[in-house]
């Protein structure tokens, strides 16, 4: 019994990751609010009702998209603000990170530049609140740094809260470069190098 149902559990899981990956495929082109379910379960495979076993709508279905492209991301934010390294070295490995994670995962990273301000109030909330967790984490991170010696909690989470923006900042000024050539590359990781000392000026001098 225990079997057959573990049998069950896969395919289901399987059938979910599909509608999944069949959503984020079809949102390449356009966005959620635009999205049907009929368009989903046809590039699926399946009848419209098996949806409903999956997700309640397609508000749920990008839901469970915020989930899969930011939930496995918080190491990573995390590691991009370690204070392991000088300014310098940190900028060039936050950089790096976030160019080698659109190379990865680029339809995630357009869902999500997307659909942070799109007309779908809960995947929109979703989003936030991914990003508010990433702010905490971060200003966890730059806590344990001698240079937050002296601030404010209120000042701290401010601080994560701008390098968790330039990350999105930069995650899309990658993505935008995908099909360019190495030079347009070059230039994306400069600029945000650029933004991220000003970043780093500012702070060090924040208590003046």
């Amino acid at each position: 019994m225990s079997h057959t149902l573990g049998i069950r559990q896969a395919q289901k899981q399987k059938t979910r990751q599909a509608f999944l990956d069949a959503a984020l495929a079809l949102l390449e082109e356009q966005s959620l609010s635009s999205l049907g379910l009929r368009e989903v379960t046809r590039a699926v495979g399946v009848a419209p009702t098996a949806f409903y076993r999956h997700f309640r709508s397609t508000a749920d279905l990008g839901v469970a998209l915020v989930d899969e492209a930011l939930g496995s991301l918080h190491p990573m934010v995390r590691t991009t603000v370690s204070t392991a390294g000088d300014s310098e070295e940190r900028i060039t490995r936050a950089i790096e990170l976030i160019a080698h994670h659109v190379d990865a995962h680029p339809a995630h990273v357009r869902f999500i530049a997307r659909e942070r301000h799109g007309g779908v109030q809960p995947v929109r909330e979703a989003i936030q609140s991914q990003l508010a967790r990433f702010a905490e984490e971060v200003k966890a991170e730059l806590a344990k740094d001698p240079q937050a010696e002296g601030w404010s909690d209120d000042d701290v989470l401010m601080l994560a809260h701008l390098y968790v923006d330039q990350m999105l900042i930069t995650a899309s000024l990658f993505l935008e470069t995908l099909e360019g050539s190495a030079e347009e590359r070059e230039r994306v990781a400069q600029q945000a190098t650029r933004q991220m000392r000003l970043i780093s000026i500012g702070r060090r001098h924040w208590l003046d």
